[in-house]
């Protein structure tokens, strides 16, 4: 049997790699149904066909309408990466303007497995709120990968999208998958 994998980013330079992040997950087993915040969504515009195509489901980036049906089948796992300051510091404050901080802070409430990868630079993380939201998520039993083992940030315009650890974010939710 397929697990469902959510797979939700926010507009953060690895959110180009989307593509071939799901054709990884698929590789490993997922049924994947992708999210994004607005602005990854405008980023991806004129790719957002193709995608619905390669996972099968429609992407989406806003709520449903009351009374509409669900388009996607239950989350097994998911997974919120990239995950920008904005997202990281919205969720953990309960903040769901945005269609995919308001699944995953949903899923926290239904013991859906959570796995979360911040894509933020260092000037980013000397506010207060990014370290205290990461230890309210990881409280409320997100895996955050944010330090060794995760994400490591880089000094604002030196970073490489190309580096961001994608592999990681799978392998973390294998293990919850399996757990």
């Amino acid at each position: 049997m397929t697990s469902t994998l959510y797979l939700f980013g926010s507009a953060a330079p690895p959110v180009f790699d989307i593509a071939g992040v799901i054709d990884d997950a698929q590789r490993r087993g997922w049924d994947v149904c992708l999210g994004l915040t607005p602005t990854a969504a405008d980023w991806l515009e004129d790719g957002l066909e193709g995608l619905a195509a390669l996972t099968g489901h429609p992407v989406r980036s806003r709520y449903k309408r009351p009374g509409e049906p669900d388009v996607w089948p239950p989350a097994d796992v998911i997974i919120f990466a990239p995950a920008t300051f904005n997202s990281i510091n919205s969720w953990a404050l309960g903040l769901t303007h945005h269609f995919v901080v308001g699944v995953a802070a949903e899923g926290i409430g239904k013991n859906v497995p959570i796995v979360a990868m911040p894509c933020v630079n260092a000037a980013y993380v000397q506010h207060h709120q990014f370290e205290e939201s990461v230890a309210k998520l990881r409280a409320m039993g997100v895996t955050v990968l944010y330090g060794d083992g995760g994400f490591v940030p880089n000094q604002p315009g030196t970073g490489k999208p190309s580096d961001y650890p994608w592999h990681r974010a799978l392998d973390a939710a294998a293990i919850l998958a399996e757990a």
